[in-house]
């Protein structure tokens, strides 16, 4: 079984629409030995966040373009290129291992292309380099339309926030405070010899100096600790749950902000979690079952209201909408090739219809929390503002905070600020203006 075949089928499918997380999980259950594994993984989300990258070097290597039908081959030379730019593997393994790779694709004229392609680039390395800096997809490793989104919305620091899109992101964790203390929790990881530190922005959250597998983790089978980034921590702190509410949680999965809400405050009345997808909904039930809580997980459209609500109202309501993801792409860097420049416009009505949908349940004096992993303004202020002005009964509940930056409505976070993924939140208060 060859690694590196294995890497580029992915990155192919990935080319071809489908998620990094939807291809990549099967194909590691192919593989037996963890070092195998670890080196599949580390090339697929490597070629996905420096593909656009990879793809520009490796046009000033081919005479012509690869024709549709040659992805397989188009997506080996990609891997063998990220091989040779960013990895620690020696140039001659590089090379000789994704030449005798390309055998394995019943292409006889490919081994010839990738041995002369690869070899071409170690030749040429320092001009190339040189030269596609020039180009702004390759020099920021993002899409053209992409940069000069970010460039418009952030124009003091938007090379910053695409420079940190590329980055690996850290290792965060939330410790569950009906099992034991942020402070027990990090005593049990000294003891483990884990160097880890808590985030101070947020009531919970740990942030570890390497990552490791979670069964490694003290405490994780137990429901002791949960992984999730830090900004996405900050979502049940901001609902301010108290006891005897009625609590939505609208497009809940994978289940971290559930989880965190019902950990905050056991006294709850009710929890509902609804989620579209049916294979997330069992991502939710999972997280619930290894944290030992309860909540009603629906499958169901959150805007398709009259499908699922019982006509009761609910005191707290988080729309985690769906969005771009354009805040986690260090964590996901499969999006940089999966999102369309006309998805953001469609996205935000979505987002718009959503909260029209969900406001009729939430009841008077209570909360509704909007959030996303977007940083584009589109998403995020633009539809508060679309919605805000068509409702004289909802009221922006100012969140006044330390972490982001204020916008016009809510606040953001960008990637990388306080470690942070990128997050935007902004809280509607129904009927009154709250001063939490």
């Amino acid at each position: 079984m060859n690694t590196r075949l294995i890497a580029a089928d992915v990155i192919n499918k990935v080319s071809d629409g489908q998620s990094l997380a939807d291809c990549l999980e099967p194909a590691l259950q192919k593989i037996k030995e963890p070092r195998d594994k670890a080196f599949v993984q580390a090339l697929c989300y490597g070629v996905c966040r420096f593909y656009t990258r990879l793809d520009v070097i490796l046009s000033f290597l081919l005479k012509k373009p690869m024709k549709a039908k040659d992805s397989d081959v188009h997506a080996l030379l990609l891997t063998g290129l990220y091989q040779l730019t960013d990895t620690r593997v020696p140039p001659h393994a590089a090379v000789s291992e994704t030449v005798n790779a390309s055998e394995k694709l019943k292409k006889p004229w490919a081994r010839g292309l990738v041995n002369a392609v690869l070899r071409e680039y170690l030749r040429k390395k320092n001009a190339i380099e040189s030269e596609i800096e020039k180009d702004p997809e390759a020099a920021f490793a993002h899409p053209e339309w992409w940069v000069n989104a970010v460039k418009n919305a952030y124009p003091d620091n938007w090379e910053a926030i695409l420079k940190e899109n590329n980055a690996h992101p850290p290792f965060v964790l939330r410790v569950n405070k009906r099992k034991l203390s942020r402070e027990a929790y990090l005593q049990k990881l000294a003891e483990c010899k884990f160097e880890a530190c808590i985030v101070p922005e947020t009531s919970q959250g740990i942030m570890l100096d390497s990552p490791v597998p979670v069964e490694q983790l003290p405490g994780f089978a137990m429901g002791e600790v949960s992984v999730q980034d830090a900004a996405a921590q900050l979502a049940a702190d901001l609902l301010d749950i108290k006891a005897e509410q009625r609590v939505l949680d609208a497009c809940a999965a994978p289940g971290g902000k559930l989880t965190h809400i019902l950990e905050l405050e056991p006294q709850l009345s009710s929890v509902q979690a609804v989620e579209q997808d049916s294979r997330r909904i069992k991502l939710i039930k999972e997280n619930l079952a290894r944290l030992q809580l309860k909540a009603d997980c629906i499958c169901a459209d959150a805007a398709d209201v009259k499908s699922w609500w019982d006509g009761k109202p609910f005191d707290r309501i988080l729309l985690d909408a769906p969005c771009s993801a354009s805040g986690v792409i260090r964590r996901h860097p499969d999006i940089k090739l999966l999102r369309e420049e006309s998805d953001i416009p469609a996205l935000a009505n979505t987002q718009l219809h959503l909260l029209e949908s969900l406001w009729p349940l939430l009841a008077p004096g209570g909360i509704l929390l909007y959030a996303t992993c977007s940083i584009f303004p589109e998403e995020n202020t633009s539809v508060l503002q679309q919605f805000l002005a068509a409702h004289p009964d909802a009221a922006e509940d100012k969140i006044n905070a330390d972490w982001g930056i204020s916008c016009d409505v809510g606040r953001q976070i960008l990637p990388g600020m306080h470690g942070m993924d990128g997050f935007y939140y902004a809280r509607l208060a129904k009927g009154y203006q709250s001063s939490l």
